[in-house]
Formats: C-alpha cells, sequence, structure tokens
C-alpha cells in the first residue's frame, strides 16, 4: 500500500562491483520500497567498477549520463542503492543539481510514516536523527536541500532546524523516553506474568547486508 504523500519521479542508481552481485534484483526491491514511499520511477542506471567511487558513487562518466537522464526523463531526484557516504551525498547533489537520496533514507521514512505505538515512533525518530547527525558536519546544505516529500517525514518534530545542538539535545531525550517506556513494558508483563496472563510476540529481523522491510 502506497503512502499518500506527494509523487516523487526518481532515477535508481545502482553500482555493481562483481558478476556475482545481483544489482538488477536490488534494484527491483528498491524501486518496490520507492513505491511505498510515494515515489515514482522514471528510469535507472547501473555502473559497472571494481568498487563504488569514495567521493561520488559513481564515476564521471556516469555522472555526466546521469544529469542527461535528469533532464530527458523531466525527474526530481535520485534514489542510490547503497548508503550513502556525507561526502558522497552532498557531492552528488552539487554536481547533479538535485535530490539525492539513498536506500537507508528511503526505509527510515516507510517506517516514520507507518510507525504507530509511542515507543515505535520514539525508535523511528531516533533512527533518523542518528542518520542526520552524521551529515551535518560540513553537509548541512545537502541535507537541507531535501526539500518535501522522502526523507521529511517524521512521527516526531515534523521540521527539526539542522543544528548540532539541536539534534543532540533531542537524542538525549528520546533515549530517556525509550528507557522510560522499556521499563513501563517490563513492569507490564512482570504483572501479567502474576496474574497468569499469555502474552504473545512478534519479532522482526532485518537481514545482513543491505537494509530491507
Amino acid at each position: 500500500m502506497n503512502l499518500d504523500q506527494e509523487t516523487e519521479r526518481v532515477i535508481l542508481v545502482g553500482v555493481s562491483t562483481s558478476d556475482e552481485d545481483d544489482t538488477w534484483r536490488s534494484l527491483k526491491e528498491l524501486k518496490e520500497l520507492a513505491e511505498t514511499a510515494g515515489a515514482g520511477t522514471v528510469g535507472t542506471l547501473v555502473q559497472n567498477r571494481g568498487q563504488v567511487h569514495p567521493g561520488t558513487y559513481i564515476g564521471k562518466g556516469k555522472i555526466e549520463e546521469l544529469k542527461d537522464l535528469l533532464w530527458e526523463l523531466d525527474a526530481t531526484g535520485i534514489i542510490c542503492d547503497d548508503e550513502l557516504t556525507p561526502a558522497q551525498m552532498k557531492n552528488l547533489q552539487d554536481e547533479l543539481d538535485t535530490k539525492v537520496m539513498d536506500r537507508t533514507l528511503v526505509i527510515l521514512d516507510i517506517f516514520a510514516a507507518r510507525a504507530s505505538t509511542s515507543e515505535g515512533k520514539l525508535q523511528v525518530e531516533l533512527a533518523q536523527l542518528k542518520y542526520r547527525q552524521t551529515r551535518l558536519t560540513g553537509y548541512g546544505t545537502a541535507m537541507s536541500r531535501l526539500g518535501g516529500g522522502i526523507g521529511t517525514r517524521g512521527p516526531g518534530e515534523k521540521k527539526l532546524e539542522v543544528d548540532r545542538r539541536l539534534i543532540k539535545s533531542r537524542i538525549a531525550r528520546l533515549n530517556r523516553e525509550l528507557k522510560d517506556v522499556k521499563r513501563h513494558r517490563e513492569v507490564t508483563r512482570e504483572l501479567r506474568s502474576r496474574n497468569h496472563v499469555p502474552v504473545a510476540a512478534i519479532v522482526g529481523y532485518t537481514n545482513a547486508g543491505k537494509s530491507t522491510l
């Protein structure tokens, strides 16, 4: 089920570093994630190279190709199949002059929109803030250029200023609130156990490698 958000037109970008890489399958999954987050995929670009470019994720030639694709397909942004470093995100945005996202940002956005319990909302907001915090030093402009849509949704404060002190303070507060929620849950579980009330649990997991839902 797609989330009720504005539709973005994105190009998916991946890097295949070996013949064993199942890059196209990974991009198919990324397309599904993008659609769930409210974006429409209008194109795909894959580069075969020994390793991802440390500064721009893809090489200079592919960046030029991507510029042409963005214009031809009237795309509003790109989503990279791997988690970008702060430098990669900033450099790609400077080179392409468009919104740049990665797989992690999309997944966090989906979790943010779907979080329903108080603990779930706290956990998602904490993860979003930690993701943003690592991209603040020297890269505040890159994060501020996300605009609307993917990457800007959250169960907590909708538009937190990109400021290290504010984020650090908010993270500390969220950690305290999470401890309180967990403590309350443990007390409730203990009371249920004493009163012989059955408890059902749903356990989720994340596969190793690229994050997935």
